[in-house]
Parts: C-alpha cells; sequence; structure tokens
C-alpha cells in the first residue's frame, strides 16, 4: 500500500463524504487475495523521522472514526499492518473465512504508527490487544471473529452482498440517527461513561425535536414506510 494509493484513498473518501446521496462507505480490497497487505516496506525503508511523524494511515484512520457518515471494511484476505489499522477505523468490520490479521510491525524494528497501539485493545480489549500487538503473529479468520475483530464471518462470495445489504439497512433509518448513534459511542469511550450518558440524553433530546421524529411515528402508526427528510 504506497503513499500514492493512501493519497488516492483520502480522495474518495472525501467525495464519498461530500456527496449527500451516500449514507454509507464501503472499503474493501480489489479482488480475494488482500484487503491490504501494509505499507510499501521500500517506502518504509527511506522514511525520515519527519515522515514518520506525518498521520498518514493514521489520517485516513481517523477520518473514518471522525466522519458523520458510517464507514465498514468489507475484508477480504489479507489484512496486516497499515491496512488492519486502516479497517480498525471504520464504524464496523467484516471478513471472509480466508481473511488474515496482524500487527507484524515489531519485526521490522518499529511499532505501528496509523493507531493500532490505540484502536486494537478498544476492540479486541487488552489481552488479545497486547497479544497481537507484541506477538505480531497472524490471526486466522475464525479467531478474528472470536475476539471481536470481525462481527461478522462469510464466506467470499457472500461479502459483497453482505456489505450492500448492512449499508442498506443503515441507510434505512432516518439521517441524523447513524450519525448521532456514532457520535455518542465515540464521545462516551473518549470522555468517559458518565460523560457520554449526560450526552445522551441531550442528543436524544434533539432528536425528539426532528421532524423526522415525526415522520417516523407517523409511518410506524400508519403502517408505511417512512419518507425521511433528514430534518
Amino acid at each position: 500500500m504506497s503513499l500514492a494509493t493512501l493519497d488516492d484513498l483520502h480522495n474518495a473518501f472525501a467525495e464519498a463524504e461530500a456527496d449527500p446521496q451516500v449514507r454509507v462507505i464501503g472499503l474493501t480490497g480489489a479482488g480475494e487475495k488482500a484487503f491490504a497487505s501494509g505499507s510499501d516496506l521500500n517506502e518504509v525503508e527511506h522514511r525520515d523521522i519527519k515522515k514518520a511523524l506525518e498521520p498518514i494511515v493514521q489520517g485516513f484512520a481517523e477520518r473514518c472514526e471522525r466522519s458523520e457518515k458510517v464507514s465498514i471494511a468489507a475484508i477480504n484476505g489479507i489484512c496486516m499492518g497499515g491496512g488492519l489499522e486502516l479497517a480498525l477505523g471504520c464504524d464496523i468490520r467484516i471478513g471472509t473465512t480466508n481473511s488474515k490479521y496482524a500487527t507484524p510491525e515489531g519485526k521490522l524494528g518499529i511499532i505501528p504508527g496509523g493507531g493500532a497501539t490505540q484502536r486494537l485493545p478498544r476492540i479486541v480489549g487488552k489481552a488479545w490487544g497486547m497479544e497481537m500487538l507484541l506477538m505480531g503473529e497472524t490471526i486466522d479468520s475464525d479467531r478474528a471473529y472470536q475476539i471481536g475483530l470481525i462481527t461478522r464471518l462469510l464466506e467470499p462470495e457472500d461479502l459483497m452482498p453482505t456489505l450492500h445489504k448492512m449499508a442498506g439497512q443503515i441507510a434505512a433509518f432516518a439521517p441524523l440517527v447513524p450519525q448521532f448513534m456514532k457520535s455518542m459511542v465515540n464521545y462516551g469511550l473518549e470522555a468517559g461513561q458518565h460523560s457520554g450518558l449526560a450526552m445522551e440524553k441531550f442528543a436524544q433530546a434533539a432528536l425528539i425535536e426532528t421532524a423526522d421524529k415525526k415522520e417516523g411515528l407517523r409511518a410506524f402508526l400508519e403502517k408505511r414506510p417512512p419518507n425521511w427528510s433528514g430534518r
């Protein structure tokens, strides 16, 4: 995964974020061999301290995490190093039975620089986060599913249909609902549960006043699909 590829990812994500018709952003690799196998080692070899401090992979993962739009990583095949760190920035991760995961940076004399030391333990817990980071060993799809690194384990041919189905289900909500849901979860994890619970009440109160809340209730009572306005 070269710097040019990361630039393309940033541009594609920015385009999707700016499109009001896009409600969910999916990330996947081309073909079945790899989601992303990590940074281009030829570029890593010549990276100096100035380059190391640039938020390259970390910046993209942060962008996914902070975006108002939901992101889903559909992981097919190898997902290691910087590629795994991209996936960790997504809100949901699903993977195929042939997917493999690792943080092998320690074998290169470095540590992950794209967010894995912070996001991985938060997602899979400290014990498995430490195991993956310190050992650098590859885990298979079954283990990834068991520890919660991925939430759905799928045959390769079911990956994209499942991604589309999940995206459609999320997009069927009133537009503000996934935005608020995502913001509340991230806020609570960073600020703490007490602050998160207080903010949740304000968020709920704000949604109660929206036109979409009224439309959702009317549609339910009238047994028809809601016509959301995003307001």
